[in-house]
């Protein structure tokens, strides 16, 4: 049900046009950027970005001066866009006794979901070791 990808985390400061030099860096890397989901204020930002390639991700956003302050695997689950999905996949999730500490949702009908427990959130959606 679940496939593995990398959660890169790049943080911000919160002006015009920072989310467009990321972007541009990571596409210029031929990297796609499968989800994003950003938390700021004022000054400063923190971006979330899931990408499949993270090391080309990596290395393109420091030749523009950008880093990645934290990075992990997650899972991405495949999704209907249905009233209660969410319900019914965090229950299973909660039954199994994991903790989530991550969750954002990705294109094409897919949630992402990290945990501190990932061998256990792997092992509840059926997460396989590939991207």
């Amino acid at each position: 049900m679940g496939r593995m990808a990398v959660d890169l985390v790049i943080d911000l400061e919160n002006t015009p046009g920072a989310l467009a030099k990321v972007a541009t860096a990571i596409s210029d890397a031929g990297v796609n950027i499968a989800a994003a989901t950003c938390l700021g204020n004022d000054n400063h930002a923190e971006l979330h970005i899931l990408v499949k390639h993270a090391e080309a991700a990596r290395h393109s956003l420091a030749i523009v001066g950008l880093g990645v302050s934290r990075e992990r695997e997650v899972v991405i689950v495949e999704v209907h866009d249905r009233p209660g999905e969410l319900a019914d996949i965090t229950h299973r999730i909660a039954k199994a006794g994991v903790n989530l500490d991550l969750v954002y949702v990705a294109t094409g009908d897919r949630v992402v979901f990290g945990s501190p427990d990932l061998e256990g959130l792997k092992q509840v959606l059926g997460a396989a070791d590939r991207a």
